[in-house]
């Protein structure tokens, strides 16, 4: 809930649609209903003020996976330069994975043995279903169902939370309703339009997606947006 009242005005909102879903059973013909959303927030405390959040959610997406990614900062003089091989670094990233594989990733940079100053991106990362088994955890909603008969609300939204969260939202989908924000296309199976890509470009950043096994050991770039 301090959160939530720490979050400010969210200003920089990518909204769209996949391309097909007014051909959906039960849509209507001229329906402006978001299929997606990108978002940047910045959250109003003295941990994190001045960090920026980038949130993304979308409908007929390239793969269905939960992650939290946390991107450090590059420091100022960085011994093996912000390059390698003509191409930037990519940034060191812990991905705390959700679903649909629950665990863990860290990527970093690290410098290949021998007398030259390249690096190559390498990961550790931890996997429940790996360390403990298929059946370690337990299936959806199976928690939640002991908890209501144990009386434990702890993993349950308050309704101050949840009137909070719609807070946030509300204006967006007003100002989208009144023609203030866009609404774009998007194919089924891209990581949604392509200006999702550039709300987070114009400050040097990219999307990155960790938590699928995907290219081996590198994290997947989002460079094809909209595609």
């Amino acid at each position: 809930v301090k959160v939530l009242r720490a979050l400010n005005k969210c200003s920089d909102v990518v909204l769209g649609q996949y391309k097909g879903y007014l051909e959906e059973e039960g849509v209507a013909e001229k329906s402006k209903t978001p299929t997606f959303a990108a978002l940047k927030m910045f959250l109003d405390n003295w941990r994190w003020k001045g960090v920026p959040f980038y949130l993304r959610s979308g409908k007929k997406m390239k793969r269905k996976v939960s992650e939290i990614s946390v991107h450090f900062k590059s420091v100022p003089h960085m011994l093996f330069g912000h390059s390698v091989n003509g191409e930037d670094v990519i940034p060191n990233i812990l991905s705390l994975c959700i679903q649909p594989d629950e665990g863990m990733k860290l990527y970093f940079e690290a410098k290949i043995p021998g007398g030259s100053m390249k690096t190559r991106t390498v990961k550790m990362d931890f996997s429940f279903s790996s360390g403990f088994g298929d059946d370690i955890l337990p299936d959806p909603y199976e928690r939640l169902l002991v908890d209501v008969m144990q009386g434990d609300a702890s993993l349950f939204a308050r309704s101050d939370e949840i009137e909070l969260a719609w807070g946030i939202i509300d204006p967006i989908i007003r100002r989208q309703e009144n023609g203030e924000i866009k609404l774009f296309t998007y194919e089924t199976g891209s990581w949604g339009p392509e200006e999702s890509s550039l709300l987070v470009s114009s400050e040097g950043r990219e999307w990155f997606v960790c938590c699928c096994g995907v290219n081996g050991e590198q994290p997947e770039e989002k460079d094809d947006a909209g595609k």
